[in-house]
């Protein structure tokens, strides 16, 4: 005969599995964190957007939400344009490395896109993210089970927390985007590996970038990196193409693939693995916009936006 306690918790756990969506009601996630060392993210409210000043120049997308198509193919940039790119860049490599200085226990991921749309402004930049196909923020604050696109909302960060930070400025008309995942607090030695391998994977990826190289390479040398970590690679979301347009080709795929194509000196993309501490399904969430993992398992993110030279290739979202 079944006792009481497991009816209870049977009773609970159905309840939440049945509306869940990779988010937990708050009667089971309290179950969860008897036993995990971390929550699960409950999403909270969402303010209004911040209003930008009149001095600062705005993408083609800022007041209607509508993006121009990209261009068909991959763009070689001049030298001027990779000037704008490297200042946007530098940009947004500034205000990211701001906030890991600023971020802690307690903060709400609200607090977090004010801080960071007031830098941004500050600079006289604009930040790519908000009304970008409608996004209703100036920055991607993704924890925990959040793979990526979380929107940020009334949450407070809690101690064993991880987060990704995704910071992408609109300047002298063209775009810089570059990203993080901060521990919070103190993280359990699965959430720390799983950030160390985000890390080290975006690394060895660039390394083998450069003229001539396959674009299938950075794939590969994710994958491998990953696998042998024990973790899982998302396959849903891209590096890209950005210049003046946000996401544009090229496609970068962060898993083994066959991609047809090599890198030449010029091209500018963005890296950017998701690495998954379980399996890689995720659900987007009737926002439209956060994507969690199936499995309620954690994701770790790191990017950068390079530029291919003809000597190899150059980090620009770096000083």
């Amino acid at each position: 005969m079944i006792s009481q306690r497991l009816y209870k918790l049977t009773t609970s756990l159905t309840s939440a599995l049945k509306s869940s969506h990779g988010i937990l009601s708050p009667e089971w996630d309290k179950i969860y964190r008897s036993w995990s060392s971390f929550n699960l993210v409950q999403l909270g409210q969402v303010s209004p957007s911040q209003p930008v000043p009149d001095n600062v120049p705005l993408p083609p997308y800022a007041l209607t939400g509508i993006v121009p198509p990209p261009p068909l193919s991959i763009e070689i940039k001049t030298q001027d344009q990779i000037d704008c790119m490297k200042e946007s860049c530098h940009l947004a490599y500034r205000v990211l490395d701001s906030v890991k200085k600023h971020i802690k226990v307690g903060m709400t991921t609200e607090e977090i896109d004010q801080y960071v749309h007031q830098n941004i402004i500050q600079l006289g930049a604009y930040p790519s993210p908000l009304n970008f196909h409608g996004f209703p923020k100036s920055v991607c604050t993704s924890v925990n089970n959040v793979s990526c696109h979380g929107i940020p909302d009334s949450r407070p960060l809690e101690d064993g927390d991880i987060i990704n930070v995704d910071i992408s400025v609109y300047y002298n008309g063209h775009h810089g985007d570059t990203s993080d995942t901060f521990l919070i607090g103190n993280v359990d030695e699965s959430g720390q590996k799983l950030v160390q391998t985000a890390k080290y994977s975006l690394e060895e990826a660039i390394k083998v970038c450069g003229p001539n190289v396959p674009f299938r390479y950075i794939g590969k040398t994710i994958s491998k990196i990953v696998r042998t970590a024990g973790f899982t690679v998302n396959e849903m979301f891209l590096g890209h193409g950005i210049g003046s347009f946000f996401h544009g080709p090229p496609h970068i795929y962060h898993y083994s693939n066959w991609q047809i194509g090599n890198m030449r000196p010029g091209m500018t993309f963005t890296i950017e693995p998701i690495i998954c501490e379980g399996g890689p399904e995720i659900e987007i969430l009737e926002d439209g916009w956060t994507a969690v993992s199936l499995d309620k398992k954690r994701s770790a993110q790191c990017e950068h936006t390079v530029l291919i030279t003809s000597q190899g290739v150059e980090i620009l979202t770096k000083l």
